[in-house]
């Protein structure tokens, strides 16, 4: 018989949850993320044994249970970068359990994650991203919606900002200051400069817009004045892109990888950069930038004490 894992368990992944949303500043999307994953886990867990699976069964599993899981998954689909992100989150579950019921994780800890090839970033060339800028302000028939979309992809381009940072911004924001405070992945805050290019495509686009920007609601609007869907932003830019004969890694967030990559060609430094990104990690911040080992080097020779002494 298949049966749900037991109250006390759900309960337990209830509490980490939590924990992990209050102390480790894990975004929404990121805590619901984890509970789809670890969730999936332990009902496929209580399928294969076929009874009720409770907390004290989870210091007895094997690598073989892990396997028959990871199996599972492989079949019905799963992708090998989703698996491991799975598993990341499975493990991260097991061992905050570990600690605080006392049994010993080594066998979920020691599962090891299957290989995939990670997907480095396409920045788009300067003059390319610049196209699709004043493609997209081209596009809509309706003048302040045009602005609109222009503006957004400008501070993608121009500031480095996530999609999700440009649409949190609120009439407060407007007209933007020369710098702006950002709220990031996991709560993190980051102060990042605003070029006038960016300041004057959203002054165009709030002098056109019909709706009132009042400081408590979204700054970008939709056709009905609702909060811009991210979704029409990746709409327009796949537009522009097949208007412009561009591949179709040319996506919004392509556009905060072009803006990385050109600040460090024109000698940015890469700790910087990564600052302005809001990454938690310089090695995210090297993928963003394509960067090579020669640029790197570089960087290295410029900054290290030991290389300037020498």
């Amino acid at each position: 018989m298949s049966l749900a894992p037991t109250e006390g368990l759900r309960a337990a992944l209830g509490d980490w949850l939590s924990h992990a949303a209050a102390l480790n500043g894990v975004s929404e999307n990121t805590i619901s993320a984890y509970s789809n994953d670890v969730s999936g886990w332990l009902a496929f867990l209580g399928r294969h044994h076929g009874e009720g699976f409770g907390i004290a069964r989870i210091g007895t599993l094997t690598i073989s249970d892990m396997r028959a899981w990871m199996a599972h998954e492989r079949g019905r689909g799963v992708s090998a970068r989703s698996l491991a992100r799975s598993l990341s989150a499975v493990k991260s579950f097991t061992r905050w359990l570990a600690e605080r019921e006392g049994f010993d994780p080594t066998a979920i800890l020691a599962t090891r994650a299957p290989k995939y090839q990670r997907k480095l970033p396409r920045p788009l060339a300067a003059d390319a991203a610049k196209e699709m800028i004043s493609t997209v302000a081209d596009q809509h028939e309706d003048q302040w919606i045009a602005a609109r979309d222009s503006a957004v992809l400008t501070l993608l381009y121009g500031c480095g900002l996530r999609i999700s940072e440009a649409l949190s911004l609120t009439g407060a924001d407007a007209p933007l200051a020369q710098v702006i405070r950002i709220t990031g992945k996991g709560g993190k805050e980051r102060v990042v400069p605003v070029l006038p290019a960016a300041r004057r495509a959203v002054d165009a686009y709030t002098e056109l817009c019909p709706y009132d920007l009042t400081p408590e609601r979204p700054l970008f609007r939709g056709a009905r004045g609702g909060a811009l869907n991210r979704r029409l932003i990746a709409k327009v830019t796949e537009a522009a892109r097949m208007q412009l004969g561009l591949p179709a890694t040319v996506t919004p967030h392509a556009m905060r990888h072009s803006f990385a990559t050109h600040l460090l060609n024109a000698g940015g430094d890469l700790r910087a950069i990564q600052e302005l990104l809001g990454h938690a990690s310089l090695s995210t911040t090297q993928a963003y930038t394509a960067v090579d080992a020669t640029r790197l080097l570089e960087v290295y020779d410029a900054a290290h004490p030991r290389a300037r002494e020498s």
